[in-house]
Order: C-alpha cells, then sequence, then structure tokens
C-alpha cells in the first residue's frame, strides 16, 4: 500500500510550523488533537462491542487471547497483555502479546521483523494456538504484514480474529473476523503514530481486555476482586476491597483476608454470606466466579 494514501502518514495542517511553535503553544495545540481521539473510538463502539463479546465467549471456553503487532502496535498489546495479570488474578498464558521481532523489540527495533509475514505464525505455533483463542492483530497503519499473516494463520486454524487499525479501509480489517478501525488523522509530527494512534489503540485496548474480564466475572461491582497482593500496595489495596464491597471494618476485612488465604474474592463471599471458606469457594465455583451471584436474594 502507497504510505501517501494512509492518513496516519499525511502532514497535519495544524502544526506545520511546530518546530517554531512556543512550547504552551505546542502543548495547546498537542492537547487538542488528543481531544479528538476519544471521539473517533466513540465511533466505533459497536465493533469493539463485539469484539468484546468474542473475547468474553472464547475465554468462558478456555481459550487465550493473542495481541500481535510491531512496532508501538506490539508495545500497547504486550502492555496490555502484562497488566492483566496482577489486574484479574489471572495466568500469563490467559492474554498474551506478541511483538514482532520478539521480547528485544520492546526496547529496541527489530530490523525486518514486522515486514516478515510468516514471523507471527511461527510466534503463534509456539504459542499452541488452538480454534478455542482469539487472535487481535494491531497495526496503526493497518498493513503491517507481521499482523496480516498472524491473522490468516489464526483463521486457518478457525480460531477467531479481530483487527485493531488507525486507517479506515485498512488492509488487517480484510483478514480479521472482526475489524475495529479508528481513524484519527495525521498526527501533530507526521507519520509518529504513537501519539494519536498509539493513545487511540491503548483506548480500544482497555476495553476489550477489561470488558472481557467483567464478563468472565473477575469484577465485582467496580472492583478488582480478583487482584493478586504481589506487593505492599496491593496488599493493602487488598484489604480496602473487601472493606468496599461488603462495609465491613478493617480489622474484620484484615481476618478474613487472613482466613481465605489471602484471596480476596474468597474472602469477600465469606463476608456477604457469612459462610466458612470451604463452602464459600464452593458458591464461588457454582457461580463460575462471580460474587454477585453467590449473594442471597
Amino acid at each position: 500500500m502507497d504510505l501517501s494514501k494512509l492518513t496516519t502518514e499525511a502532514r497535519n495542517k495544524r502544526t506545520m510550523n511546530l518546530d517554531r511553535m512556543t512550547i504552551h503553544e505546542f502543548a495547546t495545540i498537542m492537547n487538542q488533537e488528543d481531544q479528538s481521539v476519544p471521539l473517533s473510538v466513540a465511533n466505533s463502539l459497536a465493533t469493539i462491542e463485539n469484539a468484546i463479546d468474542s473475547i468474553t465467549k472464547h475465554f468462558k471456553q478456555g481459550g487465550r487471547l493473542f495481541y500481535i503487532g510491531a512496532g508501538t502496535s506490539g508495545r500497547l498489546g504486550v502492555l496490555d497483555a502484562v497488566e492483566c495479570v496482577p489486574t484479574f488474578g489471572i495466568e500469563a498464558e490467559m492474554v498474551q502479546g506478541l511483538i514482532a521481532g520478539g521480547p528485544s523489540a520492546m526496547t529496541l527495533a527489530v530490523e525486518g521483523a514486522e515486514d516478515d509475514d510468516k514471523l507471527a505464525s511461527s510466534d503463534l505455533k509456539k504459542r499452541a494456538l488452538t480454534a478455542a483463542d482469539v487472535v487481535v492483530g494491531i497495526a496503526a497503519s493497518g498493513r503491517t504484514p507481521y499482523v496480516i499473516g498472524g491473522l490468516d494463520y489464526a483463521d486457518s486454524l478457525g480460531a477467531a480474529t479481530i483487527s485493531l487499525a488507525c486507517n479506515q479501509n485498512s488492509e488487517i480489517s480484510k483478514h480479521a473476523q472482526i475489524a475495529i478501525e479508528v481513524p484519527v488523522g495525521p498526527e501533530i509530527l507526521t507519520g509518529s503514530t504513537r501519539l494519536k494512534a498509539g493513545t487511540a489503540q491503548k483506548l480500544v485496548l482497555n476495553m476489550l481486555s477489561t470488558g472481557a474480564m467483567v464478563g468472565i466475572g473477575k469484577v465485582y461491582k467496580n472492583l478488582m476482586v480478583d487482584v493478586r497482593p504481589t506487593n505492599e500496595k496491593l496488599l493493602i489495596r487488598s484489604k480496602r476491597i473487601i472493606c468496599q464491597a461488603t462495609n465491613c471494618d478493617e480489622a474484620t476485612a484484615a481476618e478474613v483476608f487472613e482466613k481465605a488465604d489471602r484471596n480476596v474474592k474468597l474472602a469477600i463471599v465469606m463476608i456477604l454470606t457469612n459462610l466458612p471458606k470451604k463452602e464459600a469457594n464452593e458458591q464461588l465455583r457454582k457461580a463460575d466466579g462471580f460474587i454477585s451471584k453467590t449473594i442471597p436474594e
């Protein structure tokens, strides 16, 4: 595809004198441009909803979620994947981010990796991709060969495929069952898609993972009840979540938290149902992990 036809590669008429702007002018114009991004995302909500629904259904069937991308797009996918582990208490295998060129590409550009349409299929084969899984291909330009190759390989196995591009009528949209397009227009710095395009991608990925996790019971009301207390901050947050979910005092939260083997969700159910650990755990199992379904009406 001719890069000159991509809006993400076009020159922004509002910033033609970017190098002569004062800091105030620069900050103002950048802020104004950034404000257009959520509006563009809003225009794609119907498609995003379909994507969340698909991911949720595959999670419920034991499937995994894979993000694939190159450069900034790949890094954002990896970021969203790794953040799901502490936030929702999942195993790292459940949501994975693959970047063209491998882990070293997170900090250094790997020459030619994004142009290899066979590389993503190789990466996905190493992770034993199956028809139960979902692959989300991310590319601001919408034309990255690494992403296209990965989507095609996933489709050949019967896996669900979703694309995320920041140009309309993008090439990767033709290779996905659900195509999300969030056109953000020219960047203030020509071609620097880590800016508005990257922001748009981050917003959409936030919605995909968070929405799907809500759909499988990882959230109670608006609390991250499967959070893992892996550090002091999260330990304090865990007890606070128990207090917020049950309206109990801090002492009760701390006591039941320990009785529940530091499992926030289990502690909440124990308090709300007044059941001992074993019975509360069984109630959770029967409710597929949804706290709300364990509470007597």
